[in-house]
C-alpha cells in the first residue's frame, strides 16, 4: 500500500523532456504554461460524457503516456468490477482499470496534458497531492475538469453547462445563478479545491445531460465539453466526428421517444421550462452559463442519479 503521494504515480521516461524544461525555469514567467485536462470517470460523468470527450481526443490526436497511477491501490474492484474474458474453459484476459497521464498535441501542434481513467475510490487526498506534485514538476499552470451531470433539460435544445473555478476571473463570461449548496463530493472537485488553496488556477465545466439519458450515450454533451475547452484554453481540437455522432444520436433518440405519448409529453414539458427560462434570461448566453433549475430539482436529480449508480454496482 502506497503511503506517500509520490508512491501512487510512476513517471515514465517520456516525461523527461517536461521535467528537464521545468527544471531549467528561472522564474514563474518562464514556466511552460501547460494545460492539464482531466475527465476522471465517476458518478459525476452522466452519460459518460467526460470520458467520451477524453477518449475522442486520444483517438484523434497524437499522444503518449508520460505517467501511470497505481490503480490497484486507488480503485475498488468490487464496486467497479473489471471485465475479464472467458473462452470455453479458461480465462484469457483481464482488463485492469487504468489512470494515465497523456501528453497530447492539438491540431495546431500545441501540447497539453490529459489525465484519463477511472475516478479513485480510495486515498483521495494522497491522489490529489500526487497530481498537484505533477502540476508543479511538469510546468502546468491551468487545470480543467470535464464533467457531466443529470438535469431536467430536453435533448431537443442546445446542451448547457455549469462552470466553476478557483478564481472568478477564469470564468467571468459564465453567469452565476445559484448560491451555496451541499452536493456529493468527487475527486475532481477536491483536486480543484486543493489546487486553489495552493494558488494554482483550476476550473471545470459540467455539461447538463437530460436526466432520462443519464445512463445512455449522449455525444452532444461530449461535443459541448470540447467546445468549451477550446474556448477556455485556445486549444484546437477535432470535433467533426463527434458532431456527426451527436446528430445521429439525436435522430435515434427522437425515434425511440416518438411512439410513446408519455415520453413525448415529458420532453414537451421540459422544452417549455427551458424556453421560459431562456426568455426570462434574454440576452444571456445559455451556452456559457447554462439552464439552471431550482436547487431542489438539482438535488433531486443528483440523488436519483447516484442512487441508480449504486443499484447498478450492487
Amino acid at each position: 500500500m502506497a503511503h506517500r503521494p509520490e508512491d501512487l504515480v510512476e513517471l515514465l521516461p517520456e516525461a523527461q523532456r517536461f521535467l528537464a524544461r521545468e527544471a531549467a525555469v528561472g522564474g514563474p514567467e518562464e514556466r511552460a504554461g501547460l494545460v492539464l485536462v482531466h475527465d476522471l470517470a465517476g458518478d459525476f460523468d452522466a452519460a459518460r460524457a467526460g470520458t467520451l470527450a477524453g477518449a475522442h481526443l486520444l483517438a484523434g490526436l497524437p499522444h503518449e503516456v508520460i505517467a501511470r497511477f497505481d490503480a490497484d491501490s486507488l480503485v475498488d474492484y468490487r464496486a467497479h468490477r473489471p471485465r475479464m474474458t472467458f473462452n470455453s474453459d479458461r480465462y484469457e484476459a483481464f482488463a485492469a482499470p487504468e489512470i494515465l497521464l497523456h501528453a497530447v498535441e492539438d491540431d495546431a501542434g500545441k501540447q497539453f496534458l490529459l489525465l484519463h481513467g477511472a475516478e479513485p475510490d480510495f486515498a483521495w487526498e494522497r491522489f490529489v497531492a500526487a497530481v498537484a506534485g505533477l502540476v508543479e514538476r511538469l510546468g502546468v499552470t491551468t487545470v480543467i475538469a470535464l464533467q457531466a451531470i443529470p438535469m431536467p433539460v430536453p435533448h431537443t435544445r442546445p446542451v448547457t453547462v455549469t462552470a466553476h473555478a478557483t478564481r472568478r476571473q477564469l470564468i467571468e463570461q459564465y453567469p452565476v445563478y445559484w448560491g451555496e449548496m451541499r452536493i456529493p463530493g468527487s475527486v475532481s472537485a477536491l483536486l480543484e479545491l486543493r489546487l486553489g488553496e495552493a494558488g494554482v488556477d483550476a476550473l471545470g465545466v459540467a455539461a447538463h445531460v437530460p436526466h432520462y439519458l443519464a445512463q445512455a450515450t449522449y455525444p452532444a454533451a461530449s461535443l459541448t465539453l470540447l467546445e468549451h475547452l477550446e474556448g477556455l484554453t485556445g486549444l484546437h481540437l477535432p470535433t467533426e466526428t463527434l458532431r456527426e455522432a451527436a446528430q445521429t444520436n439525436r435522430t435515434e433518440i427522437d425515434e425511440q421517444i416518438a411512439p410513446s405519448p408519455e415520453n413525448t409529453a415529458v420532453v414537451a414539458a421540459l422544452e417549455q421550462q427551458y424556453d421560459a427560462f431562456t426568455a426570462a434570461r434574454e440576452g444571456t448566453d445559455l451556452l456559457s452559463g447554462g439552464e439552471v433549475p431550482s436547487a431542489e430539482e438539482i438535488g433531486a436529480e443528483f440523488e436519483r442519479f447516484l442512487a441508480d449508480q449504486d443499484r447498478r454496482r450492487d
